[in-house]
C-alpha cells in the first residue's frame, strides 16, 4: 500500500505498511465506520469482487468481521470449510489454494496455525492475500483495529505509552501491535513473566518489565493479551492463579490507571485470568469498540487492496 500510494496486492504483515499507509487506512476507516452505522450498511465499492475465507483455525471475531466487511462493500463471499474439504483426504495447502483461485476469486483471507503460511500462499496465486493470523507470528488487521480504536479515544498516539501485558510469546497480536503502535510514535512496554516473553527480543522496538504494578500509573493503554491455553501457554507459568495474582487486571489495579487510560483486549477473554469480570464493565474498557471497529478497518483494507487504486480523497467519496 505504500510507495506513493500505489495499489498493493497483499497485507501479510504490518511491515508492509509505513506510517502514511496506516494513517490512510485510519482515515478511510472513519468513512466506512459511518457506512456501518447506516440503516442499510452497504456501498457498491467491491461489487463483482469475490473474497474467500480459508481458515485452518477456529475463529469467531475475525472471520465474521471480515465477512461483514466484504458484504457491506457488496463483494461476493465464499466460506471454505476445511473440515468438510479435500484437505481431509490429504490435499496439500498449495493444491487447495490453487483450486480455489481457479474458481475465479479476487482475494483470499488466510488463517493458519503455522507462521508464514499466508506468505507462501501469496507466492502461489495471483489473488490478493490477507493474513488473518499465522501461528504466533502476526495478525495485522487486529493491530490496525487496535490502533484505530486507541486513536479514536486518545487522539495522536505520538508519545503515548502502551503496555502489552501477559502471554507475549504465543501472541501473534503482540508482534503486530508493537509494529503498528511504534510506527505511529507510541512507546511500547512488554509486561509479563520471562517464560511468556519471546526468547529473543532483537529487533523489537520495546522496553520490558516483569512488574505490572510498576507501570500501571504511567501508561495510556493497558493492552491485555489472552493466555493462549490452546498453545500450551499455561505450562509456562506455575499456575493460572499465580499468573492472575501477578499480571491479572483486578479492580485494585484498574483503579491505579491514570485518568483516561484505556483497557484493551483482543478477545476472547479468559475472565478471572487476564481481567476480572467486574473490570470489564468499566467505561475505559474498549473491548466491544475494538470488535465494532474491526468491520470498518477490514472494509478499508479490502477496499484498498481490491478497489480501483483511487487516491484517498476519491476513496472517501466512495464511502460517503
Amino acid at each position: 500500500m505504500n510507495g506513493g500510494h500505489k495499489p498493493r496486492r497483499h497485507l501479510l504483515s504490518i511491515t508492509d505498511l509505513d506510517a502514511a499507509d496506516i494513517e490512510r487506512i485510519c482515515n478511510l476507516t472513519e468513512s466506512f465506520a459511518e457506512v456501518s452505522r447506516r440503516r442499510i450498511p452497504r456501498v457498491p465499492a467491491l461489487r463483482g469482487k469475490t473474497v474467500v475465507w480459508l481458515f485452518y483455525e477456529d475463529s469467531t471475531r475475525t472471520r465474521l468481521s471480515f465477512e461483514a466487511a466484504a458484504k457491506q462493500l457488496s463483494a461476493d463471499t465464499v466460506n471454505f470449510s476445511v473440515g468438510s474439504s479435500s484437505v481431509n483426504k490429504g490435499e496439500s495447502l498449495r493444491d487447495t489454494v490453487e483450486t480455489i483461485e481457479a474458481m475465479g476469486i479476487d482475494a483470499i483471507v488466510v488463517r493458519h496455525s503455522c507462521a508464514g503460511v499466508p506468505h507462501r500462499v501469496a507466492d502461489w496465486i495471483d489473488a490478493s492475500v490477507i493474513n488473518a493470523g499465522d501461528g504466533c507470528h502476526e495478525h495485522p488487521t487486529q493491530a490496525l483495529l487496535d490502533l484505530y480504536t486507541a486513536r479514536a479515544r486518545l487522539g495522536d498516539l505520538h508519545g503515548a505509552r502502551v503496555a502489552i501485558v501477559g502471554d507475549v510469546a504465543h501472541s501473534r497480536v503482540a508482534r503486530s501491535d508493537v509494529l503498528a503502535f511504534t510506527a505511529m510514535g507510541a512507546e511500547v512496554t512488554l509486561v509479563g513473566p520471562r517464560p511468556l516473553l519471546p526468547a529473543s527480543l532483537e529487533g523489537w522496538p520495546v522496553t520490558v518489565s516483569h512488574d505490572l504494578d510498576s507501570v500501571l500509573g504511567e501508561i495510556d493503554v493497558c493492552y491485555l493479551l489472552r493466555m493462549q491455553l490452546e498453545r500450551e501457554a499455561g505450562g509456562h507459568v506455575p499456575s493460572l492463579r499465580e499468573f492472575r495474582a501477578e499480571y491479572g487486571l483486578d479492580a485494585a489495579r484498574a483503579d491505579r490507571l491514570r485518568d483516561g487510560a484505556l483497557i484493551m483486549h483482543p478477545g476472547p477473554i479468559n475472565r478471572g485470568v487476564e481481567i476480572d469480570g467486574d473490570v470489564v464493565e468499566r467505561p475505559n474498557v474498549v473491548i466491544t469498540e475494538q470488535v465494532a471497529n474491526g468491520v470498518a478497518v477490514r472494509m478499508a483494507v479490502l477496499f484498498l487492496l481490491l478497489g480501483s487504486g483511487m487516491d484517498l480523497t476519491e476513496s472517501e467519496k466512495m464511502a460517503a
